[in-house]
Parts: C-alpha cells; sequence; structure tokens
C-alpha cells in the first residue's frame, strides 16, 4: 500500500529546467502546462490503466475494482513523486499517451529488400525516440560478386552510412530526440578491419554507436596466441592473427573511443528464449541484448533514497554497510516498478505487428536497473574502488533481482505468463510461472538520473564539480553546472565548507591536491578518473552477475592511458564474464558531454 500520497517531488533548479525542457505536458502555445506533481500523477494514471485491458486474454482474469485501481495509481504516483523510480519514455510522452519503448532491435538480411524493408521501419521508431541496433554481419563482404548483376557488392560499412545519412537528413528533423543507432559486426566478418577504423573519421557514421560481436573462438585463439577463421555465410575467406586484430581495435578505440565489444556467445549463454532464437544484436548503449523485432521497457530504481540517515548523533547503530539500507522499503519499490513495467508493455503503441507480437504477446521483456549507485557509496563512507563497495553492489542488486522475480512471477500467476514461457530458461529451470521474459537491466539513464540529480547507472561520479553540455535533449548550447551536494555536506560536517573551496573543487573536480582535505574524504569521494579500470571492470562485474541483460558501462581511461591499458582491460572483461565492454580516453574525441569546470 502507499504510504505517501501527499508528497510533492522536490526537484532541483536544474532537475526542474530539465523537466520543463524534456517532460512536462505542453499546451497549444508549446509552453508547460504542468508542474511536477501533474506530471508523476498524469503518468501514474495512465500506466494503470493498463489494469483494464485484457491484452493477454488470460481465462478468469478480472479487471479490478476501482478501489484496487485507485491503489495501483497511487503506489506508481508515490514511487516516482518520491524519486524512489523512474521511467524516462513514459516521461518523456508528455501526455500523448503514444508511448514506444527506448530500445529496439531490428533485423538486416543480406539483400536490397532487406535492408531498404528495415530502414522504412527504423524511420517510424526513431521518429518517436527510439534508439535502434543491428547487426550487419549477414551482409556479404565488400567485392563480393552479386550473382544477378556481377557486379560487386558494397559491404555493411556503406550500408551503415545511408542509414547514418538518412538519421541526419529525415529522422533527426522533427523527432522527438536524436536517432541513434547501434552498429554491430561479427570479429570474425571479413570486413571487420573496415569496420574497425569506420568512426576513426568524426565526420562518418556520427549517429552510430557501434560494437564489435566477440565470440568464444576469438577468444580462445587470443589466449594461445593463435588465428581464428573469417567466414560468411559458412564459406571461408581465410584467417586472422588474433593478437594482431585486438591490437587493432584497442588502437582505434585509443584514437576515437570505437568500437565496443559485445561478448556474443556469453550474451546467448543466458538466452531466456533460445527456443525463439539467438540474440546477434543490442541496443543503442548496449545493456539490452533482443531478438529482431524485439524491444525492452527500462526503468530505474535510484538507490541513495534507500540509505538510512545518520541521527543526530552521528550512529545508526549499523554495523555495516547493508544495516543502512533500508530494505523493506526497496523491496516495495521493486514491486510496484516491476508491474508499472509491465504495464508500459500494454498501453505502449508498438509501431508494427512485428513487433508488437513478439514484444506484446512473445516475450514482454522489461529492464529494471538501477541509478544513485555512486551517491549511495558517498553516504554510507564507502570508496567505490574497495572490496566493501563489490560486496555490496552483489548484495543490493541480488536483491532486487530476487524481489524482481518474484513480482513477476505472481503477475504471471495475476494476468498470464509470457507467450514464449514453455520451453524457456524459466521453464527448464523449473519456474511455474513468470510474466517477463528479463526483468532487470543497468541502463547508463541519461536524462532521468538528471531528473534526479544523482549519479547514471553504476557508473562512478564523473567530477565533483563539472560543466555539463552539447546535451541535444535539452539544447547543444546549454551549458549546466553540477556541485556534487554529497561532498558539500562532508565538508559541512567537517567544518571545512566555503564557497571559495568549493568553487576550487569545482575547477579541478577531484580532490586531489587539496591539502586542506583530510584523507578519510579524499579516499571516499573518488571520481571516475580516479578509479583504475580494474576497479570499474569488477564494479560491472558484480552487477552483471545479478543482472539478467546486460550492463551499460563505461571504463573511463585518463588522456594519458596507453593501448596496452586498453588490451588490459578487454582481457580481464573475458576473465569477469561481461556481457559488455565499453572503453573510453579522456579527450580521444573533441566533443564531449561531460567536461571539467576548467
Amino acid at each position: 500500500m502507499p504510504k505517501n500520497l501527499a508528497i510533492k517531488p522536490e526537484l532541483t533548479p536544474n532537475a526542474l529546467f530539465i523537466a520543463e525542457k524534456r517532460y512536462f505536458k505542453l499546451g497549444k502555445d508549446g509552453k508547460p502546462e504542468e508542474n511536477p506533481s501533474q506530471m508523476f500523477r498524469r503518468v501514474s494514471k495512465f500506466i494503470a490503466s493498463a489494469e483494464n485491458k485484457l491484452n493477454d486474454k488470460k481465462k478468469g482474469y478480472k479487471k479490478p475494482a476501482a478501489k484496487r485501481l485507485k491503489e495501483i495509481e497511487d503506489s506508481f504516483y508515490e514511487i516516482q513523486s518520491n524519486l524512489e523510480f523512474l521511467q524516462g519514455m513514459t516521461l518523456l510522452d508528455r501526455g500523448k499517451e503514444d508511448l514506444v519503448a527506448a530500445c529496439y532491435v531490428m533485423p538486416i538480411k543480406d539483400s536490397l529488400e532487406s535492408i531498404y524493408g528495415t530502414l522504412a521501419n527504423t524511420v517510424t521508431l526513431h521518429r518517436r525516440g527510439a534508439g535502434v541496433g543491428y547487426d550487419f554481419s549477414e551482409i556479404r563482404p565488400e567485392g563480393t560478386i552479386i550473382n544477378s548483376t556481377g557486379k560487386e557488392a558494397s559491404g555493411p560499412i556503406s550500408f551503415m552510412r545511408l542509414y547514418d545519412f538518412s538519421s541526419e537528413v529525415i529522422m533527426n528533423r522533427g523527432s522527438v530526440r536524436h536517432a541513434g543507432h547501434m552498429g554491430i559486426l561479427r570479429i570474425d566478418h571479413p570486413d571487420i578491419e573496415k569496420f574497425i577504423t569506420a568512426k576513426e573519421d568524426y565526420t562518418q557514421l556520427t549517429n552510430f554507436n557501434i560494437s564489435i560481436a566477440i565470440t568464444d573462438e576469438f577468444v580462445k585463439a587470443l589466449r594461445k596466441g593463435g588465428k581464428y577463421k573469417l567466414v560468411h555465410d559458412g564459406k571461408p575467406y581465410g584467417e586472422a592473427n588474433a593478437r594482431e586484430m585486438l591490437r587493432k581495435i584497442t588502437e582505434s578505440i585509443h584514437r576515437s573511443g570505437e568500437p565496443g565489444f559485445i561478448f556474443i556467445d556469453e550474451v546467448n549463454r543466458f538466452n531466456p528464449t533460445l527456443n525463439v532464437g539467438k540474440m546477434t544484436a543490442t541496443n543503442q548503449c548496449g545493456e539490452q541484448p533482443l531478438l529482431p523485432y524485439e524491444a525492452c521497457n527500462i526503468g530505474s530504481i535510484i538507490l541513495n533514497r534507500f540509505v538510512v540517515p545518520e541521527g543526530d548523533g552521528g550512529d545508526t547503530g549499523a554495523k555495516k554497510p547493508e544495516d543502512r539500507i533500508n530494505w523493506e522499503r526497496l523491496e516495495y519499490v521493486v514491486k510496484v516498478a516491476v508491474r508499472f513495467l509491465d504495464n508500459t508493455i500494454t498501453v505502449a503503441n508498438h509501431l508494427l505487428p512485428e513487433i508488437e507480437k513478439i514484444v506484446m504477446y512473445g516475450n514482454r521483456k522489461i529492464g529494471l536497473g538501477v541509478m544513485g549507485w555512486a551517491d549511495l557509496l558517498y553516504e554510507l563512507k564507502l570508496p567505490y574502488n574497495s572490496e566493501e563497495a563489490l560486496d555490496l553492489a552483489e548484495g543490493v542488486m541480488k536483491f532486487i533481482e530476487k524481489t524482481g522475480h518474484e513480482a513477476s512471477q505472481e503477475l504471471g500467476i495475476e494476468k498470464g505468463d509470457f507467450g514464449n514461457f514453455k520451453g524457456s530458461r524459466w521453464d527448464k529451470k523449473g519456474y511455474k510461472h513468470m510474466r517477463n521474459a528479463t526483468v532487470t537491466t543497468i541502463a547508463p539513464n541519461g536524462t532521468t538520473s538528471l531528473l534526479a540529480e544523482v549519479s547514471g547507472g553504476i557508473e562512478p561520479v564523473f567530477a565533483l564539480g563539472y560543466v555539463r553540455k552539447n546535451m541535444e535533449t535539452v539544447g547543444e548550447n546549454v551549458e549546466m553546472l553540477y556541485v556534487n551536494s554529497g561532498l558539500e555536506r562532508a565538508l559541512k560536517d567537517k567544518w571545512l565548507y566555503s564557497k571559495d573551496l568549493m568553487a576550487k573543487i569545482a575547477g579541478k573536480g577531484t580532490l586531489e591536491g587539496f591539502t586542506e582535505i583530510p584523507d578519510e574524504l579524499k579516499k571516499v569521494f573518488v571520481t571516475s578518473y580516479d578509479i583504475s579500470s580494474e576497479w570499474h571492470l569488477r564494479m560491472q562485474a558484480a552487477f552483471q552477475k545479478y543482472t539478467d541483460n546486460a550492463v551499460s558501462k563505461t571504463i573511463n581511461l585518463p588522456e594519458s592511458a596507453k593501448i596496452e591499458d586498453i588490451e588490459k582491460a578487454f582481457i580481464l572483461a573475458t576473465e569477469l564474464h561481461l556481457k559488455g565492454l565499453t572503453i573510453y580516453r579522456d579527450k580521444s574525441r573533441d566533443k564531449q558531454v561531460l567536461n571539467l569546470n576548467k
């Protein structure tokens, strides 16, 4: 039952600016016509309306009584207005009740009909604000003779450029948000070297993220110092040395920040519906492997909202960090959030019949994740790069996953299981019911984390003070200054706070070099570039262990990082059984979203 329906959302000036620019319902004059409370009430009512839609056709399902429907709506309002849970696309809908998912994967076969047909469908999705991923591996290599024409094939990169051009000319004009693609190519595709360097020219593929699908065969060859096969459509195209290929990839990452990696065989080891097919691609940011035409509705728990505050005496009696987490409240919010996300599938506009078939009736994937992880660690006085933080990460995500799975099972009993349940991973594991083929995902959050004014996903804080700019979501000419509120409180507790000191910290971004600040604070208030790649990767692995889908996480390296540092990060990622890996070296691109306030 909801506990506090009178709560009014407390948004900071920056967050209120984001809400006005991005989420409030607009009047005919184009100006916002609601406040945060009204926004969350509107969203809650819309998402709760799914309870009256018998999309599942479950025998015996009865629409809830008016009292129960109001309770569900109130629970949705409570967890949003209390900033304990947020779901970006429902907010982005802005009252139109024309909801779409944030991320999709679309198929691309080796034919012009498929390539141009998918492009046409992609326009429909992108204009509604969705990001789309594709596997280009089925497209024949450049130079291959086409039997029907006798001409040479142009290869997968040419069609990626076609999609990119279409995004720039068509999709990004009048669309809800900037069109984004994820382009994926297998490591064993004959055109892999062309793909590796496809974005080193910053004027090319500007609307694409690109990632390489890494196979077990490649990893085995890498460990043995040997070669692996290049193939397409079952035909051999020679061999490549694995170590030399990894060096070419890491050199590109060092120069341009791309490509990323998708460990595709690891992904399919945890594919919940292998009975339906293998996954070969992910969404735009890599955290959501999906089947062709599939989508996933993602939302996030805001973790630092569940920290029990210390008493006036500075001691809660807690002996361990986990003792300061309100597990009972977290359990309640997770269960409400799972229902919320499942309902978004029911009320969504799926746009294409192929999408509706697999999303609504087939798999009903949701992705409940987290944000504010770094803020929670600050409040608990735990360094991000510590064994204690890793242990807590596993404990928190294990609890969320277990509770989320229980909630999905309960919804399966109440409303019906996802259509492909029989023969699925859940069925084989002995589950009797499951409403959703997946329940948990760690997404990067983006603008929703700005609304909550917390760190995105499981990332460490980028800097204790920084300028955020080049944001297409609110205007590329807008600059927003952020100063970490947790540090402000800690300095005040130590009687060290002053505006001059905060201005200096904001100018540098980290506490390094500040002799007036005690080491105990420097140890806790670490930032992204204070943390070694090993700790970044181990934190990602801790969350991945209890996440159905994958984890979006950037391994930030300083400008001084060497190519060998990137190679070591890749090797460790394979040892930790990650599903994906993104590495970014500072200043490897001229235009960055996050910038120190220098």
